[in-house]
């Protein structure tokens, strides 16, 4: 699908791994951690650390850091000591990248820009981000900084399911601040059709990435590229990876709720058997005419031990391709089993002792 050293597709909405190249391969963000720091404050704010009417106060640090004076690429001009609101702080983050605005935000949570890494470290891990590791809240390379372009698809989703009401702010279009008009500084957006997040970055050694995010007629894809060598590259490699999901992919519909996937072995019941019924609507995203690369395995710790309730689950269904598992869904117990006689529960057991348990 594509050339670039590290890219990954990823359909939220089914939780279908669409395509994935060197995904746990470690690059350096540069400002792509950015995404992290509001990703951060977003958390901040629904837990009630921050409110988004709460003012901070620019240090000197901050504006000499990452302000105008700093000279380090994209600012949103904070004037020193002043006090701006987290709401226009996320935006000066969002809109203009400013490196100003991610240190605040920063001093402003935790007292320092070191003790901010410290809760981003600790929020990526949570997230299931395991790969990654924040030196600071900018992604200036004076401390390293690594994630890796699964690890930022999963960031991505984390965004879209829990700060639905924050997520716009990626998109907005333009945003004055200090009497300075500038546009949205985020090379994707109009740039791919429906794209309406999520950012971009660039390191010496590890190159161009990006992280972008399309919903068409009500399915959305998120993309992460990374090891590009320009941003023209970048962009022209995240477009033709998030063009691949409506070119090369149909929705499939394996199986649907309630549906009898396999039969599971019961230990000690008064039957052997329980069948295994699918959680919900089995939907994948797979290739137009071309699954015979993909394989359905269901998983499930048995045999289970009477007595078995209905509707309790006790396993997954997934699919499998070349790389890996691109898709799981639970599975449940279809049915209940009491427990059987001890006649019954002696044999099962004998059964086990002497041939492991057969069926």
């Amino acid at each position: 699908m594509t050339k670039a050293p590290m890219a990954f597709l990823y359909e939220p909405g089914s939780g279908t791994i669409l395509f994935a190249k060197e995904p746990d391969q470690p690059f350096a963000p540069g400002a792509l951690a950015k995404v992290m720091t509001a990703a951060t404050v977003f958390k901040a704010v629904k837990e009630g650390d921050l409110s988004l009417d709460q003012t901070c106060k620019v240090s000197e640090h901050a504006w000499r850091t990452g302000g105008a004076p700093s000279g380090r690429g994209a600012t949103m001009f904070a004037a020193i000591k002043s006090d701006i609101s987290v709401e226009d702080l996320l935006k000066g983050l969002l809109v203009h990248n400013g490196n100003d605005s991610a240190i605040v935000l920063a001093e402003c949570l935790d007292g320092s820009e070191e003790a901010f890494a410290v809760r981003m470290n600790e929020f990526a891990q949570s997230i299931g981000m395991k790969n990654s590791r924040f030196g600071n809240p900018t992604g200036y390379p004076e401390v390293p900084s690594q994630t890796t372009v699964r690890d930022q698809a999963r960031l991505a989703e984390y965004i879209l399911e829990s700060h639905a009401d924050l997520y716009p702010m990626f998109a907005i279009p333009e945003f004055t601040w200090n009497k300075i008009f500038q546009r949205n500084k985020n090379p994707l957006l109009g740039e791919i059709r429906n794209l309406d997040g999520l950012g971009g970055g660039n390191d010496a050694e590890s190159g161009y990435s990006g992280l972008g995010s399309v919903d068409r007629n009500g399915r959305r894809v998120i993309a992460a590229v990374a090891g590009l060598s320009s941003d023209k590259h970048r962009l022209q490699t995240l477009k033709e990876v998030i063009e691949g999901a409506w070119e090369y992919f149909s929705v499939q519909t394996l199986f649907s709720s309630g549906d009898v996937v396999a039969d599971g072995r019961v230990f000690g019941g008064v039957t052997s058997s329980v069948p295994l019924v699918s959680e919900k609507s089995v939907d994948v995203l797979l290739p137009r005419g071309g699954t015979l690369d993909y394989r359905i395995r269901v998983i499930y710790n048995g045999p289970l031990p009477a007595p078995v309730n209905a509707g309790e689950q006790v396993g997954e269904i997934r699919v499998i391709g070349k790389d890996g598992i691109v898709y799981r869904s639970p599975l449940v117990t279809g049915g209940a089993v009491a427990e059987g006689t001890m006649i019954g529960r002696a044999l099962d057991g004998l059964q086990e002792l002497l041939f492991g348990w057969i069926g």
